[in-house]
């Protein structure tokens, strides 16, 4: 059991839960025999989803009623108290009790908390929200998403070493190429802010990684670069334009295989190639923002997805720890 991964899980957050956190739990336990779920909620209603369909040696449940709701303002969350199951399953990292911690719920309200409860690792000014995007070539990082909407050159720099940091304790044999977000792939584009973390990052020579200067949004998935650095503003809209697109992309292509016979037919002699590009696209199994620069990691589910998306922050989770993500950054700072 002392080997066991501890991850504390906040099970009222997100829609449909606690049963799809607990389906999500179950899901991924037929996966991994290496997690212990802390698990905190109503009792009842999360042992209607879990009893007797995992053994109790990998779970706890720490019952509590109350909840941060979704339509809750980041205050308005953090103002319920200290008895939320966010709040208790973030305390229990604080407390050592739990290595990690995953939610669905309020992303506001869990960047708030985690930021009242948890100390920043040293040198590091300000936290990012960070998250895995599928390129031609594997994976990226993507940095940050919506936590800092304003950020300078010393922000920005930190979130290329939290970033290389983080791409190393996923993908451990790879070194990342690390690039910034911007308007032009020239060293002139840009203002000010970007074209003084080009220079710092082009002078500073690291083993972790390796600087690509400036990327463009059509080149984000390309697969040149690995780790992308933006202020929060321009990477939260080029994630949701991704995801638009990607929406776009998959409902166009369903409705033109279904919309006629030949389409039909077409889609019948292309399942195999029309099932791999449907999991490609499939957001489920990209789920879970990590919020890093914290000193111990916090991840986000997406609050809409199904139980498979939650399984897959849980599969986060578990290889955050295992690549020891909070070393890496306080070695690499």
């Amino acid at each position: 059991m002392t080997d066991l991964i501890k991850i504390a899980v906040d099970a009222m957050g997100g829609d449909n839960s606690p049963k799809k956190v607990m389906d999500g739990i179950l899901f991924n336990h037929q996966k991994n025999k290496n997690i212990f779920y802390k698990i905190f909620g109503n009792e009842s209603e999360i042992e209607k989803f879990i009893y007797n369909k995992i053994d109790k040696k990998y779970y706890e449940i720490i019952h509590t009623n109350e909840v941060v709701k979704s339509t809750d303002s980041p205050l308005e969350g953090a103002k319920r108290g200290k008895n939320t199951s966010m709040w208790l399953a973030i305390q229990s990292v604080k407390n050592k009790e739990a290595d990690i911690v995953v939610s669905a719920g309020n992303t506001g309200a869990l960047l708030v908390i985690s930021k009242l409860n948890l100390k920043m690792i040293d040198n590091i000014d300000k936290p990012a929200l960070s998250a895995l995007w599928p390129n031609k070539k594997g994976m990226s990082v993507v940095l940050d998403l919506g936590a800092n909407i304003e950020c300078n050159s010393k922000n920005l720099l930190d979130f290329s070493i939290m970033g290389a940091s983080l791409y190393t304790s996923l993908y451990p044999t790879d070194k990342p190429n690390v690039g910034l977000l911007n308007i032009g792939s020239e060293e002139i584009k840009g203002n000010e802010t970007i074209k003084e973390t080009y220079q710092i990052l082009n002078d500073k020579k690291s083993e972790n990684y390796d600087f690509s200067g400036y990327i463009e949004g059509n080149h984000l998935m390309d697969g040149e670069v690995n780790v992308i650095v933006s202020d929060g503003f321009t990477g939260n809209v080029a994630l949701k334009t991704a995801e638009g697109t990607a929406n776009f992309i998959t409902s166009e292509l369903k409705k033109a295989m279904t919309g006629s016979i030949i389409g039909k037919i077409s889609s019948l002699l292309n399942i195999s190639n029309l099932k791999k590009f449907k999991k490609r696209l499939d957001p489920r199994l990209y789920n879970g923002a990590i919020f890093i620069g914290l000193d111990s990691p916090v991840v986000k589910s997406h609050g809409g997805t199904d139980y498979i998306g939650f399984s897959n922050s849980l599969d986060v989770c578990h290889r955050i720890i295992k690549g020891n993500l909070i070393e890496k950054i306080k070695q690499n700072i």
